[in-house]
């Protein structure tokens, strides 16, 4: 006769003398993977009371609860009968194998490790998500879960007579714990109660998985050039740091995509390319195609290295596919090293321009710069200094000697910077700087050859913050600053090749110069003054306000009209920023002269709020030739989103022209989410047109089921049931 396992022996005598744990048992683990547990595992039981019975049965009654390796069953009662090594369960029954997967049943009957058996009346439950009701549940060596007559769903069901959003019907389940994989057998799904489609064998993921071969959820996209279009991406693991997504699109329009897009992880790095090639009727005989590639590495002697590719067919196709609204590609490589008080930066671009106004034969194709910076503290002169060395090179395919200006530039440079604190709370600042560019420039009429520049710049600063507590808590600085600069004036000249666009605002108001890069630097004799109030307020918002102007001794007319920054005097600088709680932010900077004409004006309100996101700006900016702007520019720009519900978010974005007075963009979105399903539809407009794009209409519908693969975002977006 056999005997039982020696634990729940000692188990049994131990309860029934005092109600103890077993000595020496071992005690419950958690985590993953695997529900199993050694053979050689003692089990745990747990009761109100234990009782031999008849026939050499051991009897557990109440508050039971059995615990071997990571699997725990909870009961009634339990009666382990040492003849056939089995458990017969009474219940409610609650058995959790591993730390995802739950099994709920009314009874049950069990191998002494609870690795096999059947569980009747029952319902497993994955990841907390997928939920499959079975007539009865059949555990098979410790690994497989066999579910007969099944119906599964990740839909919330307050009644037993309410049919799911969707669900998947099923001869037969058969859940791989060690695989974490689903087979359906003769499964098919179905959305509120109405059969869609079958398949006689459906393989899925289980929810805790986060990367599985397999299909993904496909798209609808239909637009007035492209036609309908279906896309039905398959993702394929190429082992756990690589994987591939391939994507066809077939549409009515004789438009036949294949997207693809691989994914490597490296140990000291990363590796991503994407693109598709496509064949339709919007240019007919040709083959399109883009490319985008890219990764970045971390090499020896905290080195890192970055580099991208970009190359498309024709301009029109990232517009006509919505794959990126760029209208310059650029192809780069850099090297970069960061450490304390010492930057190094190498790049190699390579541009392409997708705009019908700029041509690829007379912009800079090929641009390099390489620079070396270093940061010191001079033991006499006290004070930070800093020492730069930099190189910078462009060339055009055009060798025309009026727009086909190629560049070479050597530079160094030399800073320093030195504050004090007077007596009376005044911070007087001394900054002194030394810039020396070398230039040879070839196919340009007005400046070939080679010229070399010094650029010596000084400046004297006087800062006064002042700080008072107001009534309530609020407290308040006013900050007057007085800077006054010199720089010595090139009268020679060099090509503007990247300082073309110029700024004015309160980042840049008390700098050296102006201008952005290095071909031009601000001369001359200046004033640069402004005052700063802000108002911290202990209810949580804050405002802060800037006035500056910058007045010269002599107008050198480095600065065109609309930059604000032209003549004896500047325009005036205002700026403003206001900070409310619940993420409610309001900024506007203003450009304007006496008689309070706006040279240009930035309105922007950003809220980020438990249902409200929004990023809105409006901006008017006067004509400025020089920056290759003829016409004023008044735009307004709008991306927002509102939750009216828990489950339904409403999106829109807008893009307005007001001097063209018509829209350049526009679109709205709906997006429906809970525990078990995301519907996103989206419909957007693009109106404005080119020799090699026409406005056109995109709309997408988007389906996700939750509960196969990694767990959706929804899951807190659960409805909930009355109660009565």
């Amino acid at each position: 006769m056999r005997r039982a396992p020696a634990p729940l022996a000692a188990l049994a005598a131990a309860l029934v003398a005092a109600g103890t744990l077993l000595p020496g048992a071992a005690p419950a683990q958690t985590g993953r993977p695997a529900a199993s547990a050694p053979a050689d595992l003692p089990a745990m039981l747990i009761a109100d009371r234990v009782s031999v019975g008849e026939l050499r049965q051991l009897v557990a009654e109440g508050n039971v609860e059995v615990l071997h390796g990571q699997t725990r069953l909870r009961a009634t009662r339990i009666v382990y009968d040492r003849e056939g090594d089995r458990l017969s369960i009474e219940g409610p029954i609650l058995l959790t194998t591993g730390v995802d997967t739950v099994l709920v049943a009314d009874s049950a009957a069990l191998s002494a490790d609870l690795s096999e058996g059947i569980l009747r009346s029952a319902r497993m439950v994955l990841d907390r998500q997928l939920q499959i009701a079975a007539a009865d549940i059949q555990r098979v060596s410790g690994r497989y879960t066999m579910l007969d007559r099944t119906v599964a769903s990740t839909c919330r069901v307050c009644s037993d007579s309410e049919v799911p959003l969707w669900q998947i019907r099923a001869r037969r389940v058969v859940h791989d714990e060690q695989e974490r994989q689903l087979q359906f057998d003769d499964a098919r799904f179905e959305v509120l109660g109405v059969p869609v489609f079958y398949l006689p064998r459906l393989r899925v993921p289980d929810p805790s998985v986060e990367r599985a071969t397999g299909f993904l959820t496909p798209g609808l996209r239909v637009t007035d050039q492209l036609g309908t279009g279906v896309k039905l991406p398959y993702f394929l693991t190429l082992g756990d740091h690589q994987d591939l997504l391939i994507t066809p699109y077939v549409s009515t329009s004789q438009t036949r995509t294949l997207e693809l897009r691989y994914r490597r992880a490296f140990r000291n790095g990363a590796f991503e390319a994407e693109g598709a090639i496509s064949r339709d009727d919007l240019r007919p005989g040709e083959t399109r195609y883009y490319l985008f590639a890219g990764g970045g590495f971390d090499l020896p002697r905290d080195f890192r290295l970055d580099f991208n590719i970009e190359g498309v067919s024709d301009p029109a196709y990232l517009l006509d596919y919505d794959y990126s609204d760029k209208d310059r590609l650029d192809s780069a490589l850099a090297l970069t090293r960061a450490r304390r008080d010492e930057l190094i930066a190498a790049d190699l671009i390579y541009f392409q321009t997708l705009r019908e106004s700029e041509s690829n034969q007379t912009i800079p194709f090929l641009v390099g710069d390489l620079s070396y910076t270093r940061r010191i503290a001079p033991p006499v002169i006290g004070g930070i200094a800093g020492f730069t060395l930099a190189a910078h090179g462009h060339q055009r395919r055009s060798s025309d000697p009026v727009d086909g200006l190629d560049l070479a530039r050597f530079s160094a440079g030399l800073d320093w910077r030195r504050d004090w604190v007077l007596g009376n709370g005044v911070m007087l600042g001394a900054l002194g700087a030394l810039d020396i560019d070398h230039y040879r420039i070839g196919d340009d009429l007005n400046f070939e050859g080679s010229r070399t520049r010094t650029t010596p710049a000084a400046s004297v600063e006087l800062r006064w913050p002042l700080v008072k507590a107001g009534a309530g808590g609020a407290t308040h600085v006013l900050e007057p600053v007085a800077q006054l600069v010199w720089s010595r004036e090139d009268k020679d000249g060099v090509p503007n090749e990247d300082s073309v666009l110029v700024e004015f605002d309160e980042a840049n108001l008390f700098s050296l110069t102006r201008f952005a890069g290095e071909d031009l630097r601000e001369a001359g004799l200046r004033a640069n003054l402004g005052l700063g109030w802000t108002r911290y307020d202990p209810a949580g918002w804050s405002l802060a306000l800037m006035v500056g102007r910058i007045w010269r001794e002599d107008d050198l007319g480095q600065f065109a009209p609309g930059s604000g920054l032209d003549g004896m005097r500047s325009d005036w600088l205002a700026a403003f920023t206001l900070d409310l709680p619940g993420n409610l932010s309001l900024s506007n900077r203003a450009v304007f002269d006496d008689g309070f004409d706006f040279t240009r004006n930035d309105l922007r309100v950003t809220w980020d709020g438990e249902r409200v996101e929004l990023a809105s700006s409006l901006l008017w900016a006067e004509a400025n030739p020089a920056e290759n702007r003829p016409d004023d520019r008044s735009e307004w720009v709008m991306d927002a989103a509102y939750r009216f519900r828990d489950n339904w978010i409403g999106k829109t974005d807008w893009r307005y022209d007001f001097v063209a007075d018509r829209a350049a963009r526009a679109g709205i979105g709906l997006e429906y989410r809970n525990e078990c399903v995301a519907v996103d539809l989206s419909l957007s407009r693009r109106f404005t047109s080119s020799t090699s794009v026409d406005p056109s209409t995109d709309f997408g519908v988007t389906v996700s089921l939750a509960g196969f693969g990694a767990r959706g975002d929804g899951a807190g977006l659960a409805r909930r049931c009355a109660r009565f």
